[in-house]
């Protein structure tokens, strides 16, 4: 386990639709731990997905705990083959990304959700959460089928802004 270097726009490997693991190995295990690794070394990043750093796997690191406000969460998840079996309500926010440095966006996610996975011991999970975490894990789960924040705005004109520091 290592930091890795993010992968940015517009690197082509982010529009990939990146593929399900089948068995939970010491190669998942390695991959997950350096994304947790390098979330927790990248400033204000609450999230991270296998394919922002190159690796071919739907796995996702989520933290809403790190936030600077602190909204009700459910701690660090690490969640492989996420997907989102229900979903309720809208809700609009300002969203930014490693992978898109530059910008943030306004984009509109279900408020409330539940995600079905299997954990790092290879138990299937079942989570539903609402607000803040469950548009940091619409987010993440999104990057495994190579969809960005900027996919996701209604107007790139009205609803992308430029950061006025730059994360790296």
């Amino acid at each position: 386990m290592s930091i890795q270097k993010i992968l940015t726009i517009p690197d082509p490997f982010l529009k990939n639709k990146v593929l399900y693991v089948v068995t939970i190995d010491d190669g998942v295990r390695n991959a997950a731990a350096s994304m947790v690794e390098t979330m927790l070394s990248s400033p204000h990043c609450v999230g991270i997905a296998a394919s922002q750093l190159g690796f071919d796997m739907r796995i996702v690191a989520v933290d809403a705990s790190l936030h600077s406000k602190k909204y009700p969460n459910n701690g660090l998840l690490v969640l492989v083959n996420p997907l989102v079996t229900k979903a309720s309500g809208r809700q609009v926010s300002r969203e930014g990304c490693l992978s898109v440095p530059e910008f943030t966006g306004n984009v509109a996610r279900a408020d409330e959700i539940t995600v079905t996975a299997m954990n790092l011991d290879g138990n299937n999970v079942e989570l539903t959460t609402s607000g803040f975490e469950s548009i940091v894990l619409q987010h993440e789960i999104d990057h495994l089928d190579g969809i960005l924040f900027l996919d996701r705005v209604t107007s790139l004109k009205t609803d992308v802004f430029r950061r006025k520091q730059v994360c790296k």
